[in-house]
């Protein structure tokens, strides 16, 4: 079963329990998907991950507006739909995986300074796609360049 068809089935079973916290997070989950299949076909399940991953940035962005306003009922509710969204996710790699990642990128194009960043996330991003957050990610590397 793919991802996609995963969301589609957990929405049925949503609907038919009355969950309406679960059935509005992966509605906007999969309109964002029809989106995207829209805008460039059919998407994998990478495809729809990537959509995901956006999807889930996008409420974090939000959840935290919400707090700074002041609204801790909405801001419930918005926290409650992004764990939702991110049971999806596939296991994340922790921060000294992702340290070890990047130390050995580093090491295999010889990256010595912070100028050659662009290198390294040039590497280290298909190898961490889906695994990893890439702000992070540049934020470790950055840290290990200027060592």
């Amino acid at each position: 079963m793919t991802l996609k068809q995963q969301v589609q089935q957990d929405l049925r079973d949503a609907m038919r329990a009355h969950d309406e916290s679960r059935k509005a997070a992966l509605r906007m989950l999969l309109a964002a998907v029809q989106l995207a299949e829209v805008e460039n076909g059919e998407l994998d399940d990478a495809g729809v991950q990537r959509v995901l991953l956006q999807e889930i940035r996008r409420r974090e962005s939000a959840l935290e507006l919400i707090r700074k306003g002041g609204r801790e009922d909405l801001a419930a509710e918005e926290s409650h739909q992004l764990d939702i969204l991110r049971a999806y996710l596939p296991q994340m790699m922790s921060e000294d995986e992702l340290r070890a990642v990047i130390r050995e990128v580093i090491a295999e194009i010889g990256a010595t300074s912070p100028a050659d960043l662009g290198k390294v996330m040039k590497v280290l991003m298909p190898r961490i796609q889906g695994k990893a957050d890439g702000r992070l990610a540049n934020q470790l590397a950055r840290e290990l360049l200027t060592q």
